[in-house]
């Protein structure tokens, strides 16, 4: 039986190595709809190639645009930023794939969730703004969440040999990114060019600038927490340069059972797409002779603070997360536009932790407006010229 895919963000890393993933998974795997937000050349060149029952722009502007590059296309055309949701509550799709970065695809993954729809999420932002919301929702439908973040992926395979009663620990992975072997001393004044460069992993932008201040490892942690109900305390980071061990699960009898495999996107997605069936994929086959070997360390908490952080917003129910997402995000965007240190990154986060009143038992609303109210005070930070 055929499983149809929603792809949201069709056009960015995740979802054109999604559709590289789906060609070579064969037949029984069909593209139902995709999305972009301005790439509309791309988005067409998709639309001619995979024939999909619907696609969606959510820039209304490019509407007319993208209309033209389709041509004759028998696809339906949606535009605008409810369109995700219309794409992901579409009846004949199984499985939506959410890779949009930021919260604009927050929506949508909570309607494709309230519907029951089989979840593969690659962005951490719907876990970590809302994580309860998401959870809650899914429990009630019967969705099943399914992580394509290489470390929560690995996670929930390896999680699989026993229970969840029987964990003691959960280990995350990281890199430690493009500054691990930079001193406190010298990262204060690190530039965009040096931070963008990261030793393993093709990102973009943002989520490399989230590697090199270990930001998205404290996203990580905040998702982990919610994605499998698991207590802040047993959740542990450990560094790994070789990228080679994903992330590791302990069980109470002293079992640690780990998930291996090479640098390579495309087989967490896969995983995701053919759960619980494992089939040959494009990912490159790991050779253990090869590595010669493997190497651990504790982070740098005083180095990297917003690790630090993300464990005090773990521990925060409520709104809490939604402003350490947004003030990163508003942050990371002027680092990466020149107008702030490295370092500003992590204090304007932080200043926006501390003067945040916390809303408890938010609504997806609520979230939004503390989304937006910490955007809104980086910026005026800024223009203050308090950092």
């Amino acid at each position: 039986m055929a499983k149809y895919i929603a792809i949201l963000g069709s056009t960015g890393s995740i979802g054109k190595n999604a559709l590289r993933v789906i060609d070579a998974l064969g037949p029984e795997y069909k593209v139902a709809a995709l999305s972009a937000h301005s790439s509309t050349e791309l988005l067409a060149q998709q639309a001619m190639q995979y024939k999909p029952q619907v696609i969606a722009i959510t820039n209304p502007e490019l509407y007319k645009q993208l209309h033209e590059l389709t041509g004759d296309l028998d696809i339906e055309i949606l535009a605008g930023p409810d369109s995700l949701i219309k794409i992901a509550q579409l009846d004949q799709v199984d499985i939506v794939l959410a890779a949009i970065v930021g919260a604009a695809g927050l929506p949508a993954v909570l309607a494709a969730a309230k519907k029951g729809k089989a979840l593969a999420i690659a962005n951490k932002e719907p876990l970590v703004i809302a994580g309860e919301l998401l959870t809650a929702a899914a429990k009630k439908s019967g969705s099943t969440i399914l992580p394509v973040d290489s470390e929560h992926s690995a996670i929930f395979q390896a999680i699989q040999a026993g229970c969840r009663e029987e964990v003691s620990k959960i280990i995350l992975t990281g890199s430690g990114g493009p500054l691990r072997n930079v001193s406190s001393q010298d990262i204060q004044n690190v530039t965009p060019q040096q931070a963008l460069s990261h030793p393993v992993w093709d990102m973009g932008p943002k989520i490399t600038i989230d590697s090199a201040t270990m930001m998205n490892k404290a996203l990580e942690v905040i998702e982990a927490h919610w994605l499998f109900n698991i207590p802040v305390d047993i959740i542990d980071v450990l560094i790994h340069p070789e990228s080679i061990v994903h992330s590791l699960v302990e069980f109470v009898d002293g079992s640690v059972i780990a998930q291996l495999g090479t640098p390579d996107m495309c087989l967490p997605i896969q995983y995701a797409l053919t759960y619980p069936r494992r089939v040959a994929g494009i990912a490159k086959h790991l050779k253990l002779e090869e590595l010669g070997q493997l190497t651990f360390e504790k982070p740098n908490l005083e180095k990297f603070r917003a690790l630090s952080l993300g464990y005090q917003v773990a521990r925060t129910p409520g709104t809490a997360a939604a402003v350490f997402n947004a003030a990163n995000e508003a942050a990371v965007q002027q680092f990466l536009e020149g107008r702030i240190k490295f370092i500003s990154i992590v204090e304007l986060i932080e200043h926006c932790l501390n003067v945040h009143n916390v809303s408890t038992n938010a609504s997806l609303e609520e979230l939004f407006e503390a989304d937006a109210w910490a955007r809104k005070e980086v910026s005026e930070c800024l223009n203050q010229k308090v950092f």
